[in-house]
């Protein structure tokens, strides 16, 4: 399944900024795979931080080839060891057997999460194990597919506002101002960005100053890049 967004959305925010309009018209629809079932996503996004999709994919199928379901009983039951073999770190195991016995202890609500407005669902998603801001907001937008989210921990989002708009530097009031523009859509807005972030449109550059050599370790951001 894709995010799903059609003509009321790109037209609300081709009326409100002509220059994203033109990169909605050269780039067409953004087809964007989504994962509706919210346990699987949590597992998937912390098995998937700091390595490759690749990577992800294949501890993800060597998973259901072992347990058939992925569910929160066999994950809570399986021992940190055997999550490991998948090829997961001893701590992300630790993450998801935390998680998986705290659904299957009724500790946590997955159902009650997907009823929530989208600072309480954040915050809440950010109470767990390996569960940080920009992992939460991911969630909420490619699995719960809620409509606004815009995030600022999101380098690639940073750097299609640079590409599209020629800013050297996205600071939070520059981020803010693009957010009150593109709601109550910011998520396709989203897509747009991390489309150009990726290259989809030929010849487009990052006017971010060139500082050279890279900092810390950097975790995947959804134009395919990573994330630090």
């Amino acid at each position: 399944m894709y995010f799903l967004y059609g003509k009321t959305e790109v037209e609300y925010l081709k009326g409100k900024d002509k220059i994203l309009g033109a990169v909605i018209d050269e780039i067409g629809h953004v087809d964007r795979e989504t994962d509706t079932d919210l346990f699987s996503s949590v597992v998937h996004h912390i098995i998937g931080q700091q390595i490759s999709t690749k990577a992800q994919a294949t501890i993800w199928q060597r998973m259901k080839d072992s347990f058939g379901d992925v569910n929160a009983a066999a994950i809570a039951e399986a021992s940190i060891s055997e999550l490991q073999s998948f090829g997961m770190t001893f701590r992300k195991a630790e993450y998801i057997q935390d998680f998986a016995k705290k659904v299957q202890d009724k500790e946590f609500d997955l159902q009650r999460i997907a009823l929530m407005p989208d600072a309480d669902a954040i915050k809440e998603l950010a109470s767990l194990k390996g569960i940080g801001i920009w992992t939460a907001e991911m969630i909420l937008l490619f699995c719960l597919q809620r409509p606004d989210i815009f995030s600022f921990d999101d380098l690639a989002i940073q750097r299609g506002l640079r590409m599209v708009y020629h800013h050297r530097k996205i600071d939070r009031k520059l981020f803010e101002k693009y957010r009150r523009r593109f709601s109550p859509y910011c998520s396709v807005a989203s897509l747009y960005l991390w489309a150009v972030a990726g290259g989809a449109i030929p010849g487009m550059k990052d006017y971010a100053p060139n500082k050279g050599g890279s900092r810390g370790t950097r975790r995947k951001d959804k134009s395919g890049q990573k994330q630090g």
